[in-house]
């Protein structure tokens, strides 16, 4: 019975990536004038997280704190990371924004063409170049009104426990006095499985959208004060 469930979760995931990829695509062309930003674009993917989070028996997922979220604000977003499991459960938010992502994601079949046409910011790891064009990036869309989604913590944790935040994300929050937007992940370690392809754990995840941090009034000088701050008030909320 697993390897049926298994079988028919993982059939309906692809399906799902596949049909968003053409919805996307279509859309780009047809709003190419009219969508710049590719916000109806990014959009589709709310649908497409219902639809993968619904059909899937193991996955249970409880959002809280989107009280915290006001849409006409621009903010950086700094998630902690546990699993792939995570990008799907990000769009719960219904947030508007540019995720920084690992090169090698953009080059998954269906996955990372959705990254492109929705002009997600691309990282190449180890690449000075390429970190220097990634903040400029993110600057730009900031500037634009875009708020900007990072995984501070650079990598998925291996353990229960939150890893050490990488500067990036709060250097540029403060050089662009746009405030910090912190939400946890909880639960989600063990939605994607490891070294199989079935679906053997139920997952209780849990997502949730704490208070803004404002930055508007530091300074560079502020960075290590800004970053354990909000290190602390997110690793409470892991179990």
């Amino acid at each position: 019975m697993t390897i049926i469930i298994s079988a028919g979760i993982w059939i309906v995931i692809t399906a799902l990536t596949i049909s968003l990829f053409f919805i996307e695509a279509i859309l780009t062309i047809i709003l190419f004038p009219f969508d710049r930003q590719r916000k109806i674009i990014h959009s589709q993917c709310f649908w497409w997280t219902d639809a993968v989070i619904g059909f899937n028996p193991y996955w249970h997922v409880e959002v809280s704190g989107l009280e915290n979220i006001d849409r006409q604000k621009t903010y950086v977003v700094v998630a902690n990371h546990q699993s792939l499991a995570d990008i799907a459960i990000m769009y719960k938010t219904r947030m508007q924004f540019k995720w920084v992502a690992k090169e090698s994601l953009f080059k998954i079949p269906f996955i990372g063409w959705c990254l492109f046409l929705s002009k997600h910011i691309r990282l190449s790891r180890g690449k000075f170049g390429s970190i220097k064009k990634v903040y400029r990036e993110a600057a730009n869309w900031l500037r634009s009104d875009v708020s900007v989604l990072f995984f501070p913590e650079g990598t998925r944790s291996r353990t229960d426990k939150m890893n050490e935040f990488q500067n990036g994300a709060f250097k540029l929050a403060i050089q662009e006095k746009k405030p910090i937007l912190p939400i946890v992940i909880d639960g989600t370690r063990e939605a994607i499985p490891k070294g199989t392809w079935l679906f053997k754990t139920k997952v209780n995840g849990k997502l949730t959208v704490l208070p803004l941090v404002e930055t508007k009034d530091l300074q560079p000088d502020d960075l290590a004060f800004l970053k354990e701050t909000v290190h602390r008030k997110m690793k409470c909320l892991i179990t």
